[in-house]
């Protein structure tokens, strides 16, 4: 088969084909995954499967998706070589696997160990339910995973059923005690607050997360749902995530620099009665990412690459741009490099636009779910 070079045609995720984008990338483009507006990606988000066991209401309709073929998803070796010329060839110095759900592939520790031999100091980080992480939490410590992610809306089981349409609180929240026994810290929480639903929550979320040493991150809810039914109107802010813990406690910016980090971190104080000081030691951190209200698209640092291998640029875009059909061709390391430095050439200002804002009357959602294309 003939291998076609510079600019691929872009799709959306059904396969239809775009408009041709603007600005094809010069030949003395700088080097690595840069795109128009001078951002660089270094920090890799590789989805291993679109396969999940829970069926999130802010992700999955109840009866679940129309999975992809095994013969459409990167195998470990493919996923192995992409990976490989991400970070020796395009400047890559951050790597998250994610879902769909990761732990549902049964090769996902030889993945890790493979990842891990190619590179010793690469930081391997990896988002996970948590539902089996209790079995493997050890055996991807000794393969080479560096940290966890864990996704947990609540520490109720009526509320967490709700919101996952399964009963596996139990099973969560033995993963997480079994991830920092194995060594995989900082572990992190990611939770999503639903209004209306478990946003009141949010507060003991947080002091649990605080007393065991875990670091939590609050999400705003995006417009990410297969069932398409986001509205504005009905999601939690960061404003108001920080009021409703401020009842508790007094924030305080985290005076690390923030890096492209996607949540902005406060250090967390206990409040005293009738105080708005931030007096007292502090308890630990927690994180706020804002994608809607308070977009940091400005310094994204990410690029992404779907089960299948497709290229997507911003978690937003309509765009995709196939990688893993190159490689099967046959393709070099030197024309998938190439491929992937014109997707993210491309990449759009914030939100798959050229401007700013969910809220403008021209943002399209995309037609993918976040587990279909990897967070």
């Amino acid at each position: 088969m003939s291998v076609q070079l510079g600019m691929p045609q872009p799709r959306d995720a059904a396969g239809a084909s775009l408009p041709p984008r603007p600005a094809a990338r010069p030949a003395d483009a700088p080097a690595g995954l840069v795109d128009r507006y001078g951002r660089r990606a270094t920090d890799m988000r590789l989805s291993l499967t679109d396969k999940c066991n829970l069926r999130c209401t802010y992700c999955m309709p109840a009866e679940g998706l129309e999975w992809l073929a095994k013969q459409a998803v990167m195998s470990a070796e493919e996923i192995v070589r992409i990976v490989r010329i991400g970070v020796d060839r395009l400047g890559v110095r951050e790597l998250r696997l994610t879902g769909g759900e990761p732990l549902v592939r049964h090769d996902l520790v030889d993945i890790i160990a493979a990842l891990r031999n190619n590179h010793p100091d690469l930081p391997i980080s990896m988002t996970t339910n948590g539902v089996g992480l209790t079995k493997k939490a050890a055996a991807l410590k000794a393969a080479g995973l560096t940290r966890i992610n864990v996704s947990l809306d609540s520490l109720h089981e009526e509320t967490f059923t709700k919101l996952t349409r399964r009963p596996f609180l139990d099973q969560v929240l033995a993963g997480v005690d079994a991830a920092w026994a194995a060594g995989l810290g900082p572990v992190k929480l990611n939770a999503v607050l639903m209004r209306g639903i478990n946003d009141a929550e949010s507060p003991s979320l947080l002091a649990w997360a605080l007393d065991r040493g875990y670091e939590l991150r609050f999400i705003e809810q995006m417009p990410l749902d297969a069932d398409h039914g986001w509205t504005r109107r009905n999601m939690i802010t960061a404003a108001e995530i920080r009021s409703l813990l401020s009842v508790d406690y007094v924030l305080s910016p985290d005076p690390r620099a923030r890096d492209g980090a996607p949540a902005e971190r406060f250090e967390v104080r206990r409040r005293v009665a009738g105080s708005e000081d931030a007096h007292g030691p502090v308890l630990g951190t927690v994180g706020i990412i804002a994608s809607v209200t308070e977009p940091f698209c400005s310094d994204c640092r990410r690029t992404r690459i779907t089960a299948e291998g497709k290229i997507m640029s911003c978690l937003f875009s309509r765009e995709e741009f196939d990688l893993l059909g190159l490689l099967r061709e046959g393709a070099s390391d030197d024309a998938l490099a190439e491929r992937w430095q014109d997707a993210m050439w491309v990449k759009p200002k914030a939100h798959g636009m050229d401007h700013v804002g969910l809220d403008a009357p021209d943002f399209v959602q995309p037609d993918r779910s976040m587990s279909a294309i990897g967070g």
